[in-house]
């Protein structure tokens, strides 16, 4: 198994499975328990935004049968707005059959070869570049489950590079999850939340900039801190003693290519806002194609491909369940009623609180929003009618309000096992959730404190 991960093998890890399973089955039970005990209410939407009225909340009667809760992972599908689970299903088994097939023919262990032969002796600056990117990334346009087929190349390549696969993870994931954070240009959390609060988009992005440097330093530092501990002597090839293999340098070429296209794409999704919608379904097909045509260029039959494929989409199955699974505790809490009910209550929490805290409440309702709803978009169009007018009543500015919510829906996504991209990221990469949430709990700790006294900071100086 070690071997194969080693390689760039994308085998679902068993072990996070189980683990995974355990954690989220735990967690419907908790949900379904909360629907028996909580009321039913009901915000009145608008009509043709789907914003959220503030002062419509309203009694309904909650609860969901226990048949419909125990189906919810399969009623899920055919929920309003599954269209986006859906995506995100067909993007982990498109990533899975890739994968498997440019392990199998050994094209991944080669390209693998070539990076650590060029930049093995400089893999800290290699490391410090690549949180930077995928930092970018999350924070200039708003890329997260875009990213995830480059997790597992990062994995792979901090393996080879003497490290291990909490590095990877934190070099790729944890980075472009940090950057969303960040919000400097996020156009689905900054600039929606912005649009619906009456502010020119992207404005204000002096504080958000300057969280983004912080907020590097501290990946940065954390993950470096983390490979110096684990690091192991790594015996680098020359350039000019790697054998090349000319079909294999085409199968590159061809790979990084198409999928350089698509990111190339996703980047020009800042101000072409009609792709926005559409980004992950580029990725994925452009992912596919350049898996496909790599394979076959560098010399793979094409039975042989289609058999490979094939056997890497049965591969990260497992991980199918889990996603439905986490989905499906929203589906309970909408179906019940009592998802609008926990964020009346939390929202009237705010009255009896002195103004410097009042701030950190509302960073705290994006992080209980979060576990339920991973979507940025989708709680800006529940939050922000709600928790801007809240901070204003205490002076509070909304663009801080904003920052607190961008911080609160990104940082957690690479933390609640409800996240799908996490769940896929944490199975591909042979890592259980108690080993990440082991790992990551302390960054996620320093971050809150640090993100803490920005708020402060914003606050104070009247941003």
């Amino acid at each position: 198994m070690e071997k194969q991960k080693e390689e760039g093998s994308l085998d679902f890890s068993v072990k996070s499975f189980v683990t995974a399973l355990v954690v989220i089955f735990a967690l419907m039970v908790v949900t379904y328990v909360l629907t028996l005990v909580i009321p039913g209410g009901k915000f009145e939407r608008d009509a043709a935004t789907g914003e959220l009225i503030e002062g419509s909340f309203r009694a309904v009667e909650g609860g969901i049968p226990f048949w419909k809760w125990i189906l919810s992972p399969f009623l899920v599908l055919g929920a309003k707005g599954s269209g986006t689970l859906i995506a995100v299903i067909v993007f982990l088994l498109v990533i899975g059959g890739v994968f498997n097939a440019l392990s199998e023919h050994n094209l991944m262990k080669y390209m693998l070869d070539k990076i650590v032969s060029k930049y093995g002796a400089n893999r800290y600056r290699l490391q410090a570049i690549l949180i930077f990117f995928f930092m970018a990334m999350g924070a200039m346009i708003g890329s997260f489950e875009e990213c995830v087929p480059l997790v597992p190349i990062v994995v792979a390549l901090s393996v080879s590079l003497g490290w291990d696969h909490l590095t990877g993870m934190g070099m790729s994931l944890l980075a472009v999850g940090c950057g969303f954070a960040s919000g400097v240009c996020n156009p689905f959390t900054v600039g929606v939340a912005q649009e619906l609060a009456g502010f020119p988009m992207f404005s204000g992005v002096w504080l958000r900039l300057l969280s983004f440097i912080c907020i590097f330093l501290l990946v940065w530092l954390f993950v470096r801190r983390h490979a110096k501990k684990v690091e192991k002597p790594i015996q680098t090839i020359s350039a000019q003693a790697l054998v090349c293999d000319r079909r294999m340098d085409r199968g590159i070429a061809w790979f990084a290519g198409i999928l350089g296209t698509g990111i190339t794409v996703v980047l020009c999704s800042s101000f072409l806002t009609f792709l926005q919608d559409y980004t992950m379904i580029i990725v994925a097909v452009m992912f596919m194609v350049g898996g496909i045509v790599a394979a076959l260029v560098s010399g793979m039959g094409g039975r042989e491909l289609a058999k490979s494929f094939g056997s890497g989409v049965v591969s990260v199955l497992p991980a199918v369940l889990l996603i439905l699974m986490a989905s499906s505790i929203k589906y309970t809490l909408e179906t019940a009623h009592i998802l609008d009910t926990i964020l009346n209550g939390a929202v009237g929490l705010a009255d009896t609180m002195p103004r410097w805290v009042v701030i950190l409440f509302i960073y705290f309702i994006v992080l209980m929003m979060e576990f339920f709803i991973s979507s940025g978009s989708a709680k800006a169009f529940m939050l922000i009618p709600l928790i801007v007018p809240l901070a204003q009543q205490f002076g509070i500015s909304a663009q801080l309000c904003i920052v607190a919510f961008a911080f609160g829906d990104g940082f957690s996504n690479v933390f609640y096992p409800t996240n799908p991209a996490l769940l896929i990221s944490l199975g591909l990469a042979d890592v259980s959730y108690g080993e990440w949430f082991r790992w990551s709990w302390k960054f996620q700790f320093m971050n809150l404190v640090m993100t803490s006294g920005l708020l402060f900071l914003g606050l104070a100086v009247g941003y």
